[in-house]
Order: C-alpha cells, then sequence, then structure tokens
C-alpha cells in the first residue's frame, strides 16, 4: 500500500490514467500526466514522442512546460506530479529542476525508473532538491494499460 494515499490522490491519478488511455489511441506508450497546485489541475498532457519526433515528448515533460507556461514560471513550487508510470532519468532530472513538490505514481518501472524501482533521483539527498514520491497509485491499472497496449502491438 502506497504511503499518503488520499481519495485526492486518487481522483487525480484516475484522470492522469485517462490522459494515458489517449495516447494509447495516438499510438503513443500510453502514459498520461498532470500538475495540480492546490486544488487544480494546471497541467495535463500525455506521451507524444512519435507525433512530435521529439525524444523528449515524454507524458511528465510535457506536462511540466505547460504547468511553467500556465504559472510564467520555471519553478513549479508547491505541485504535485500524477503519472501513471513511474519517470524515468531524464524526467526525473526536469522534475528536480523545476522544484516539483511531490510525485505521485501509478506503476513502477523496473527496467527504467528513477523513483525507487532501478534509481532513486528524486529523493537523492546530492541534490539541492528532493521530491517526496508516493507510489502504486491505481497501480493495477496504470500496469494493465501499458500491458494492453504492448500486447495489441505485437
Amino acid at each position: 500500500m502506497p504511503l499518503n494515499l488520499s481519495n485526492h490522490d486518487t481522483k487525480w491519478m484516475h484522470h492522469a490514467l485517462r490522459l494515458a488511455k489517449l495516447a494509447a489511441t495516438q499510438r503513443e506508450v500510453p502514459v498520461g500526466a498532470i500538475i495540480v497546485q492546490g486544488e487544480q489541475c494546471i497541467a495535463e498532457a500525455w506521451n507524444q514522442p512519435i507525433a512530435n519526433h521529439d525524444p523528449t515528448a515524454h507524458a511528465e515533460i510535457m506536462a511540466l512546460r505547460r504547468a511553467a507556461y500556465h504559472l510564467k514560471n520555471y519553478r513549479l513550487i508547491d505541485t504535485t506530479l500524477y503519472v501513471t508510470l513511474e519517470p524515468c532519468v531524464m524526467c526525473a532530472g526536469a522534475i528536480i529542476h523545476a522544484r516539483v513538490k511531490r510525485v505521485v505514481f501509478g506503476a513502477y518501472d523496473k527496467k527504467a525508473g528513477a523513483a525507487g524501482s532501478r534509481f532513486d533521483i528524486l529523493r537523492d539527498t546530492r541534490h539541492n532538491h528532493q521530491v517526496e514520491c508516493v507510489s502504486g497509485v491505481l497501480a493495477d491499472e496504470c500496469r494493465e494499460c501499458l500491458t494492453d497496449f504492448f500486447r495489441k502491438k505485437t
């Protein structure tokens, strides 16, 4: 059971999961992300590297860009990022630089995850900012979304 699980976290993860399913309809790996500040969703995104011809167009990066534009600040103070898959190293670095307060994710990525499974970049005390992480929120649903996508792809 994830730490600090709340109805609030579950509600927002359902939102991110809907975005992941949207990504799948666009033949993108189904990962969805939203950024919440207070009670308001200030950005939402899904994986778009294929459509954008951009290897950095992960759901988290796209959401960070949109949130920064919304706030007119590259620092995303007091925000929570909800994402259906554990962030990778690239996304973890961007999350740290943006000063996101908290990351809540669904499924672990045992091959490339950077929030506790393969690496633990977000909480590494060698950085000047550490990010609170909550894992496993709607993990089964998030994992199933990815599994179904790759099963249909083969």
